[in-house]
């Protein structure tokens, strides 16, 4: 594969887009996992598939569609759980059958060619373009400055919300902003692993990091490099033997935190054992 990458730019677009989402989840993936709102990204995540639908009926670029969807969608959410008595988990339910409603209808009435939503809800890093990268890049350094400018309201928000409520940080705008970045971040994975895998890879890669630290900022950073090492990974091995590229790096990544948590079961158990024996 390495030979190819310097004769082939599709690789080398693939490549690209995987340091720059490698990074997002990182970062954003962190906060996903340690505020433990991973269904809300999945609400998120799947209501773009709406945004995917019009576009394709409009005519116009179904990641700018899919970006509309998405911010819309974290924006209800937040104005929702934090105004309204509605519980969390049911306004995300309805938000995320709404937006898979809304995608399959624009599809249906969009021109025959254009109805196949295989490479949105799968995804295909093979078959990203310049564009999407410069989109990507945009959306990157936005999660990227946001975060680095919000870092200490952000930690607060992530390990003690009340706590950050009484000192005077606005939790509940952060709140959005922070669900904001999810869907940015969403954005970014659309192209590459798909609608409905993009969970998968915005938890993984933090949910290895947090293992061997409990440093937000460590974390954010081993997260970068394991969902680099994740995606050129699981890129190889898709060229390799000809599998889908998104679903052999979710394959990969799931892979690699089960044997992880696998091992730590069985250091755990000859640890007992050779102490029951002592």
């Amino acid at each position: 594969m390495w030979e190819a990458l310097f004769e082939h730019p599709f690789l080398q677009n693939a490549v690209l887009a995987g340091v720059l989402f490698s990074i997002a989840c990182g970062i954003i993936g962190s906060y996903v996992v340690v505020k433990r709102i991973v269904f809300i990204s999945g609400g998120i995540a799947h209501t773009s598939f709406g945004g995917v639908g019009l576009a394709l009926w409009a005519g116009f670029s179904p990641l700018v569609g899919a970006l509309i969807a998405t911010i819309a969608a974290a924006l209800g959410i937040g104005v929702i759980v934090r105004k309204t008595r509605l519980p969390e988990d049911t306004a995300i339910g309805v938000l995320w059958a709404m937006g898979m409603a809304m995608g399959a209808v624009f599809l249906w009435e969009a021109p025959g060619y254009l109805r196949d939503p295989t490479s949105y809800l799968f995804g295909s890093i093979l078959a990203v373009q310049q564009s999407d990268l410069v989109l990507m890049l945009i959306l990157d350094a936005i999660i990227v400055v946001m975060v680095v400018a919000l870092y200490k309201e952000f930690l607060a928000l992530s390990f003690d919300e009340e706590y950050g409520s009484v000192v005077g940080v606005p939790v509940g705008l952060l709140y959005v902003v922070l669900l904001c970045l999810i869907a940015l971040t969403v954005v970014l994975l659309i192209r590459v692993v798909g609608i409905i895998l993009v969970i998968a890879f915005l938890t993984i890669p933090p949910t290895l990091a947090r293992r061997f630290t409990h440093s937000l900022g460590r974390m954010m950073l081993l997260s970068v490099v394991l969902g680099l090492v994740l995606s050129f990974g699981g890129l190889w091995l898709s060229y390799e033997v000809d599998w889908p590229s998104g679903a052999t790096i979710i394959l990969l990544s799931g892979t690699v935190l089960i044997l992880s948590f696998g091992q730590s079961r069985l250091s755990r158990f000859w640890k007992e054992r050779r102490a029951a024996a002592g």
